[in-house]
Formats: structure tokens, C-alpha cells, sequence
């Protein structure tokens, strides 16, 4: 389950009806928080700096929610600190432009996100892993980098985060990112490496011999798809095939298994 709050991207459309503010009269808000009262482009809501009392009651949600999560029986939580939504504008300069304990510095930047990791860590078991979504980048001059984000998950490591998803963007339109075949593994490989925490990788990994690259290589420890389940459901099944390795077949499916996938299940039963 993941955890989220949209910050000065709320109260807008969904993509697939449009694009900007949604107006009170559709069902729109007009009491959008964010770090800063910047809004995100010239179409959406202008958002309203979060006060102290705010920022607190952030982080009450997130724990909140994560005990929901738990109590509805989800085993792994991931917190949403990526694409320019709350936890990310407070991230980047190019959002955040506080001057009291939550902007400026790097350190005050990272601030709510490590205590937002904390309560949700205290609430979440230790046996369940907890995830952090971040933008490794902003792609833009003066935000936030690459350097950052190792910092940042040196600290995301030492609250008991167990893997950073690395991502990338979404802070500020229009970005140009040179997208392609595993674009943001770089970022994933480096954080790994000089934080010492497991991350994912993701971002245009749409084959299977490029995900067992990636883990084979050390680049990552997980591969994560999203629009590649969209497209084919059974990727995992192909995936094993191709590679040659077993998964179990639900016995629905069995007449279109591979033969070995019969046997093994035929032996089992």
C-alpha cells in the first residue's frame, strides 16, 4: 500500500479527464497545502503554506493511515516522498522556499519526510518491510540532485526504512527528461552503493532479461513495473518462461501451462 499526499498537486483532474484545478463547483477544493504558497503551474490551485499545527498534522495522517494499512492486512507499506507531491515540494528548493525548521538547508528540507518515516516506523512493525518512494532528481538547475538524494537515504537507512524506490522529476513543469530503456537505474545503483540500503529500480523495464540485468549486475535489488502489468497481466509467467525458471500456475491455468509446469503440479497433487 502506498501512502500519499498530493500537496499543491490536489484538488486537479484526473489525467485521463483534463488537466489543472478542478472547480469548487465539479467537487474542487480551494484549501491546498503545500511548503511554500507556490503554486505548481498557472492552472492549478494556489496553495496555502502549511503552519507548524499543519505540518504536525501530516504526520498524525501518515501514521494513521499506515495503521489502516495494517489493520486491512497489507504486509508492505511504501511512503510517497516522489513527483513533485507534499513530501517531495518539501524536498526541493524549487518548491520549498521556507525560512523557519523545514526549508532552507538540506537537513531542514529533509525534515518532514524522517519525521513523517519515524511515526510511521514506530506504528508499522519491524517485520514489515517500509518503502520510500523519492525523486532522485529534479532534472532542473538549483533542485534537488542526485547527491541529495544519497544523503537523504543515508538518513531514510538510519530511521528504519528497508528500500528506497528511486524515481525521478515532477517537481516543477515543463522538465526535459532524457527518457529511455532504464533511464533511472543509474540512480538506483548509486544510492545502493554509496548509502548501503537496497533499492528499486524503475522506469521503462518492460523486458525480462532487462529486469534480471539489472538485478544480476547489482544495480538494484528489485525491479519495479507499473504500466508493463497494464499492458500484460501475465508478464510474470512469461517472465519465468523466458528466463527458465519455475513458478507455480494457478490449476485454472493449467491447460495453457508448459508441460513441466503440468508434471510439477501433477507431482505435487
Amino acid at each position: 500500500m502506498q501512502l500519499a499526499h498530493a500537496g499543491r498537486k490536489a484538488s486537479t483532474y484526473r489525467p485521463w479527464d483534463g488537466d489543472g484545478a478542478v472547480p469548487e463547483g465539479s467537487g474542487g477544493w480551494t484549501d491546498v497545502v503545500a511548503p511554500s504558497a507556490i503554486p505548481f503551474a498557472p492552472n492549478y490551485v494556489q496553495p496555502q503554506a502549511l503552519t507548524p499545527e499543519g505540518i504536525q498534522s501530516v504526520v498524525e495522517a501518515f501514521v494513521a493511515a499506515a495503521r489502516r494499512a495494517r489493520a486491512a492486512g497489507f504486509r508492505v507499506i511504501e511512503i510517497h516522498a516522489a513527483h513533485g507531491y507534499l513530501l517531495s515540494e518539501f524536498l526541493s528548493p524549487l518548491a520549498n522556499r521556507r525560512t523557519d525548521g523545514y526549508g532552507g538547508s538540506l537537513e531542514n528540507r529533509m525534515r518532514l519526510l524522517i519525521e513523517v518515516v519515524r511515526a510511521v516506523r514506530g506504528a508499522w512493525p519491524e517485520s514489515a518491510p517500509l518503502f520510500v518512494r523519492i525523486s532522485a532528481t529534479d532534472w532542473e538547475e538549483g533542485g534537488w540532485t542526485l547527491d541529495d538524494s544519497v544523503a537523504l537515504a543515508r538518513r531514510l537507512k538510519d530511521s528504519g526504512v528497508d528500500l528506497v524506490d528511486c524515481s525521478s522529476g515532477g517537481n516543477v513543469p515543463p522538465t526535459r527528461i532524457p527518457v529511455g530503456p532504464g533511464y533511472q537505474t543509474p540512480f538506483a545503483e548509486r544510492i545502493r552503493r554509496e548509502a548501503n540500503i537496497l533499492t528499486g529500480a524503475v522506469g521503462m523495464i518492460t523486458a525480462p532479461v532487462q529486469a534480471d540485468h539489472i538485478i544480476r549486475t547489482g544495480q538494484a535489488d528489485v525491479a519495479i513495473m507499473a504500466r508493463e502489468f497494464l499492458r500484460d497481466p501475465y508478464w510474470p509467467l512469461r517472465a519465468a518462461r523466458d528466463l527458465g525458471y519455475p513458478v507455480p500456475w494457478p490449476v485454472q491455468y493449467l491447460r495453457a501451462a508448459p508441460h513441466g509446469a503440468k508434471a510439477r503440479v501433477a507431482a505435487k497433487s
